[in-house]
């Protein structure tokens, strides 16, 4: 039987395509655009949409397995109530769902708030899911390296708490392990939740470290101001998007992103190495120059 992973050309979906074809696994891709489908070989891609029901009727064929991913959009937890309707109604009971740590916390923020009614929703439904909360991505920093590097300046308003970025390669190969994991059980697993984490708590004052470290010349973090987070994102983004994403950062100020006991350790033995670090991916770029 076939997994689909829905969300398949983002960063996170092509890696957890990637990931279930290294493990042999059959895997569909859902589109929207199968131009963009470069996948590797034996990949079946199919094109659809969450909210065209007949698409996913057709896509739900033969499957046993769901990676159900929902991009940050206005109608994300409508698609995602349309995908484990039509998912059930074709007998597919086991599912990987991609939401967000803290989401039952973050509960003033729309993308956490969706996300987190989505997940009662798996429940509520009786499916047999693991439910994957990842922290801050890390590669969400890509945006700001050219302010790092041409300002020394390390601008995203992440404050003192601490937020536990994670490596979106290490969420997609955990993913494509769950999704295994519950499409060999012999019978449906209970529902579970698993925090996805980097190694290490950084606050904003971290973050400058590292960079200052990295590039050999000081970083300084720019500071707390979510209101000029919000103007700044404004120029490539919509206003709504935009002002969540403000919401977001000040819940990272009250609150940060900071792990539960054990969660480091179960991640690191699942993958059966060590998480991939912020300092890596700075690293990385430094090297690039």
């Amino acid at each position: 039987m076939t997994i689909l992973v829905t969300g398949a050309t983002g960063t996170i979906g092509r890696n957890v395509v990637e990931q279930l074809v290294k493990r042999g696994a059959s895997v569909r891709a859902l589109v929207r655009d199968p131009a963009k489908a470069d996948f590797p070989n034996g990949v079946d891609v199919v094109k659809g949409d969450l909210l065209d029901v007949d698409s996913l009727r057709s896509a739900f064929s033969g499957v046993s397995t769901l990676f159900l991913l929902n991009a940050v959009v206005p109608d994300e937890f409508t698609q995602a109530l349309i995908a484990l309707n039509t998912a059930r109604e074709a007998g597919v009971d086991r599912l990987v769902y991609l939401s967000v740590i803290h989401s039952d916390l973050y509960v003033n923020v729309p993308h956490f708030a969706g996300k987190y009614g989505v997940e009662r929703m798996i429940e509520r439904m009786g499916f047999s899911a693991t439910i994957l909360r990842p922290a801050y991505f890390i590669s969400n920093d890509v945006t700001v390296k050219d302010v790092v590097l041409g300002y020394g300046v390390y601008p995203m308003p992440i404050g003192a708490k601490g937020l536990a970025m994670v490596d979106v390669r290490d969420i997609g190969e955990i993913a494509a392990i769950e999704l295994i994991h519950r499409k060999n059980a012999t019978r449906p697993l209970q529902l579970e939740r698993i925090n996805l984490v980097g190694p290490d708590t950084l606050t904003g004052t971290d973050v400058a470290a590292i960079w200052s470290d990295v590039l050999q010349r000081p970083v300084a973090y720019g500071g707390d101001d979510t209101a000029a987070f919000e103007q700044n994102l404004r120029n490539f983004m919509p206003g709504w998007m935009a002002y969540d994403m403000r919401l977001m950062s000040e819940r990272f100020l009250s609150d940060g992103m900071v792990p539960e006991a054990g969660d480091v350790a179960r991640l690191t033995a699942m993958l059966g190495r060590p998480l991939r670090s912020y300092r890596e991916f700075a690293a990385g770029i430094a090297a690039s120059l």
